[in-house]
């Protein structure tokens, strides 16, 4: 009878994260056990991290999203959101790929994101905006970044000495270019493209100016 009891729940994987090392799960452990065994869901096993909420390489959450894909799990249970989540549009789109699963995330406190559900579906709507919104905040701040980086002299994209491929041919590409081959052939002898052959003779002719005028 207690067999045929745990086939009929629904299986939840546990979450707990913890931000700093001299911090323990325990108690986000505890509070799960106890909201699962209210709930009636099958324990399929507890996952605890310790990681900075922004920090995207963590690997039992990563764990618990692979279990949810496969299907081997029905929901996902954290005490709270921000123990899942590493921002607005992290948590929405992790919302949306367990929604094409079929799994829910589901909070102990706090909001609940149980996508069956009709405020489920409302809550992720709202999500949906305000991720947009987020969104739109990082652009601004990278573009701000780099006007405020420019401004205090930084050049952006690949420097002096970064064209390894190309530096290392540019003495061949220039001989053959003295043999009066085109830029498609000797890209192709070379295994390099056009422009690269066309750049690399940009440079040199760039280089002789300077040479010239000094």
């Amino acid at each position: 009878c207690f067999v045929k009891k745990l086939q009929l729940g629904q299986k939840a994987a546990l979450y707990c994260r913890v931000s700093t090392v001299d911090q323990t799960c325990a108690r986000q452990e505890a509070d799960l056990r106890a909201f699962a065994k209210r709930r009636g869901y099958v324990i399929a096993g507890v996952w605890k991290e310790t990681a900075s909420g922004t920090k995207d390489d963590r690997v039992h959450r990563k764990a618990v999203l692979a279990l949810a894909q496969s299907g081997q799990v029905d929901l996902i249970l954290v005490t709270e959101l921000t123990r899942w989540g590493r921002s607005t549009l992290d948590l929405f789109h992790t919302l949306n790929d367990l929604q094409s699963w079929g799994v829910s995330l589901i909070a102990q406190t706090g909001l609940q994101f149980d996508l069956g559900t009709p405020q489920g579906k409302l809550i992720a709507m709202m999500m949906a905006a305000l991720a947009e919104f987020e969104r739109d905040l990082l652009r601004e701040r990278v573009r701000s970044g780099i006007a405020a980086a420019q401004a205090r002299g930084i050049a952006f994209g690949r420097q002096p000495g970064q064209r390894v491929k190309a530096d290392k041919l540019a003495p061949k590409v220039l001989a053959l270019v003295a043999t009066g081959q085109s830029y498609r052939e000797i890209g192709r002898r070379l295994s390099i493209s056009k422009n690269t052959v066309l750049a690399i003779v940009k440079r040199a002719r760039a280089d002789e100016q300077v040479l010239e005028n000094g």
